[in-house]
């Protein structure tokens, strides 16, 4: 409406359009896009396609007893009979279904002798690690390629931030125990040695032979501890071949 005698808006109106406004540009600044818990999802139009963001559906609530909010096992360690002498039990979304959209989950790591956690990244979510039993090595490298690293003993906590590389090794001669927890219900986790030399397909050597500045004989002699297919059989990569399927 106007104001027919002073030409102007009744500053009730004005008042009214600037609140509107402000909260306008509240909400768009404040908007962002929700933290990924699978690692991708591949937009599409088809209406017959059901979207599942988390990858799970939800249990009918009239269904839902106390045990769906239960985990049992959490005391059992893991298996440390192995090449890293380590061994992470990882109870998230895929373990126990109580913690869905509830952005939360836990692992137990279990550290035999001078046993070593990975190093390794959690692309989906921080993580808090808390020493129950033994004296550790731990560290995390930043995307400036800054080392943070320290001695941890029983009952000593350390923060790696979401996305960054960090790892953890046993320095004593007895089992270590450890207790982590995620902002995430799938954090998920990327073995760094694993995610370069044992992808399937492999990555062309002239990648890695360039990216590490060696030659072939060592990234093949790296694959064959990493890898579980058998390095002696050609998988028949090359430039070449995958130029000439461009066209």
């Amino acid at each position: 409406m106007v104001n027919t005698k002073g030409g102007r808006l009744p500053k009730l109106v004005i008042s009214t359009f600037c609140m509107s406004a402000f909260a306008i540009l509240f909400y768009v600044s404040d908007a962002s896009d929700p933290t990924p818990l699978q690692d991708f999802c591949v937009g599409i139009n088809d209406p017959n396609y059901a979207v599942v963001v988390n990858g799970k559906l939800c249990k009918n609530p009239n269904d839902v007893t106390v045990n769906d909010f239960l985990y049992k096992g959490f005391n059992v360690p893991g298996d440390t009979n192995n090449t890293q002498g380590a061994n992470a039990t990882l109870v998230d979304i895929t373990r126990f279904p109580g913690v869905n959209t509830q952005g939360v989950a836990m692992a137990r790591v279990d550290f035999g002798p001078y046993g070593l956690n990975t190093p390794h990244l959690h692309p989906r979510g921080s993580e808090i690690f808390a020493v129950v039993e033994g004296t550790l090595y731990a560290g995390f490298v930043t995307t400036g390629y800054k080392l943070y690293d320290t001695i941890l003993k029983k009952g000593d906590v350390i923060v790696f931030p979401q996305g960054l590389i960090h790892f953890q090794l046993n320095l004593g001669k007895k089992d270590a125990l450890a207790y982590a927890s995620f902002g995430s219900q799938n954090p998920g986790r990327v073995n760094v040695a694993d995610g370069v030399f044992a992808t399937t397909p492999r990555i062309l050597d002239d990648v890695l032979t360039k990216g590490f500045q060696v030659d072939e004989i060592v990234i093949e002699q790296l694959r064959s501890q990493f890898s579980p297919e058998n390095i002696s059989v050609n998988t028949g990569r090359s430039i070449l071949k995958l130029l000439s399927q461009t066209f």
